[in-house]
This record gives C-alpha cells, structure tokens and sequence, in this order.
C-alpha cells in the first residue's frame, strides 16, 4: 500500500503541475502568431484531391492500394 500512497501524492501535486504545464504549452502553441496560415493550410487538406489533378485526369498522389483492383 505503501506504493500506492507515494504514486497518489506524486499524481496529487507534481503530476497535476506537469499537465497544467502541457496543457498552457499547448494553447500557446497552437495560438502563436504563425500558426493561422498552417491552420488554414491543414484545414483544406480533405478538399484538395478533388482539385488538384493533372491533365489527364489523375491524381498528384496515389496510393499503391488505390492502384489494386477489387473483386
């Protein structure tokens, strides 16, 4: 039990800090005063293979499995 009762202490005090820590890391990260332009960019990621096809009509990027054929 003894154990038990040191890892709870620990989680209670230095545990709690370490993640209060990440957690503002993490809002400050993500709302630094670059990080609009590669949200935006992340944000038309789905939409992008619908308009960035070549001449003939394929995509700039496949897949080795887009290539196989179902049965």
């Amino acid at each position: 039990m003894e154990t038990y009762t040191a890892m709870r202490h620990f989680a209670d005090s230095w545990g709690l800090l370490a993640m209060t820590v990440f957690f503002l890391a993490v809002v400050l990260f993500v709302f630094r005063p670059g990080a609009r332009k590669a949200a935006q960019q992340a944000a038309i990621i789905p939409f992008v293979e619908e308009s960035a096809r070549h001449a003939g009509g394929k995509p700039l990027h496949t897949f080795p499995h887009a290539a196989r054929k179902e049965d």
